[in-house]
């Protein structure tokens, strides 16, 4: 007999009522009364779980009903439908096999646990209903972006993880080396580390951005993309923040800025649509456990038609604003999650796009403006969150790049590169950044990065692993 998979029972179990089936899982509950028991089983393929009802009559009885949460066992019987039931169908069992058994310690019986309590397991909490449903639209998230560029003749390029650039111009970076700290370092005449003899020749980092890597390839595809693990060296211990995450960088040639918000907006909408139609069952937990309504509120957003407004416009309405926010509303400072939310949820009702910020608050590689003041970037707000996406059209002037180089006191010579993209048959493009991990809390509802991470990195977070 062939073992079928859970999934594909609820998805087509009409085609199997009265015939013998074979399952393979894991106990999630079980319960015996008198002479009958009864199992949930779950094999992983889907977010349900399967309800088998044994007689005492089976052989093996008393030894599964003894058995502890999370044991395996093989299944045989015959799938029926039931006149009263929380499912459209079970399993009647003629046969048991025990496959593994789980000891009685397992941290995880069927009681609610903390989230906070959970990440001090990160090898077992994906088996609780909440952090299963959220791994899983992780999962469906990454594959309806590579799906959503895919379909629009993107081409996918795997940009390097170890590099010699910044691309935020932060700082913020882990080094790469292969010195070992507990012997002398290399030193030039002048004191400082020599890293010619290191590895790379140079001094090397984790990548905090794809996105200078990939506008190569832009001038030769048009369209392309970077989706992987990028680092900040952040001693941060807030909610929002990871020393190790993942970002999704398109750029497109022969583009300006409305071209770079017309697809973010495309892509936004298309990957919610795909979660929301894939994942019924998933969504219904979040709604109901986590974010009450979260369901409407995207539903909402995939149906918006994304407002459009200058950062200028953006300050004189917070400037007006018949509120008192703990940051300060001036022209030339950034905006904070609390003036983009008030935009957002108090304004517009819906998402926006705030366009031409100052050039000082800004990256290096952003096109600079007419006015001389600000630059083509973009920020993606959504209610709820704030920003969920930046970009910008990128500055083709070479003069006017390593201009900008200068006044925020990057080394040109470490980007000639870079800037020779401009020479080579340069052409207006751009491109934005979406962190992966803030798109799944805003699919799920879930307020802490570290639930939406497998195993994150954090502050600290490795005595976790030890």
């Amino acid at each position: 007999m062939k073992k079928m998979e859970i999934k594909q029972l609820f998805t087509s179990y009409k085609d199997y009522v009265g015939k013998e089936i074979e399952i393979h899982g894991w106990i999630k509950k079980s319960r015996e009364s008198k002479n009958i028991g009864f199992l949930e089983i779950n094999d992983g393929t889907f977010f349900s779980n399967v309800q088998v009802v044994v007689e005492s009559s089976v052989n093996n009885f008393k030894e599964v009903f003894s058995l502890g949460i999370y044991s395996a066992v093989k299944v045989k019987g015959i799938l029926v439908e039931p006149e009263s039931a929380k499912q459209d169908f079970e399993i009647q069992a003629s046969e048991i096999e025990i496959l593994s058994e789980s000891d009685k310690d397992y941290p995880l019986q069927n009681k609610r646990h903390t989230f906070e309590f959970l990440r001090t397991m990160p090898s077992l909490r994906m088996r609780t209903n909440a952090f299963n449903a959220v791994f899983r639209v992780r999962s469906e998230l990454a594959y309806a972006i590579h799906k959503f560029f895919n379909e629009r003749g993107f081409v996918y390029i795997h940009t390097p993880i170890i590099t010699a650039s910044d691309a935020e111009g932060a700082g913020e970076m882990f080094r790469v080396t292969t010195f070992n700290p507990d012997k002398e370092t290399p030193r030039t005449e002048d004191g400082h580390v020599d890293y010619t003899k290191d590895f790379f020749g140079a001094m090397s980092n984790l990548t905090v951005s794809g996105q200078l890597e990939v506008e190569g390839f832009a001038m030769a595809y048009s369209k392309v993309y970077t989706f992987g693990p990028t680092f900040r060296a952040e001693h941060s211990n807030t909610p929002r923040h990871a020393a190790e995450f993942w970002m999704i960088e398109p750029e497109i040639a022969f583009a300006t800025l409305p071209d770079v918000m017309d697809l973010a907006e495309d892509m936004v909408k298309y990957i919610i649509r795909h979660v929301l139609d894939k994942l019924p069952e998933e969504m219904k937990l979040f709604d109901s456990f986590v974010e009450k309504g979260i369901i409407e509120k995207l539903n909402k957003l995939v149906e918006s038609d994304f407002k459009r407004l200058t950062y200028t416009e953006a300050i004189e309405i917070l400037e007006k604003a018949d509120k008192k926010f703990e940051y300060p509303v001036s022209w030339g400072l950034d905006l904070q999650t609390e003036h983009e939310r008030y935009l957002t949820e108090e304004v517009f009702h819906g998402p926006v796009f705030v366009t031409d910020y100052p050039k000082d608050i800004k990256s290096f590689y952003m096109k600079l403006n007419d006015d001389k003041k600000t630059v083509a970037a973009m920020d993606m707000l959504v209610p709820g969150v704030g920003e969920l996406i930046g970009g910008s059209e990128r500055e083709n002037d070479i003069e006017k790049l390593l201009k900008q180089m200068e006044d925020k006191n990057i080394k040109s010579e470490d980007y000639k590169w870079y800037s020779d993209l401009r020479r080579y048959g340069g052409v207006s493009h751009g491109g934005y950044g979406l962190g992966f991990e803030r798109m799944v809390m805003y699919m799920t509802g879930m307020k802490n990065i570290r639930d939406v991470l497998p195993y994150p990195r954090t502050v600290n977070s490795m005595k976790i692993d030890k």
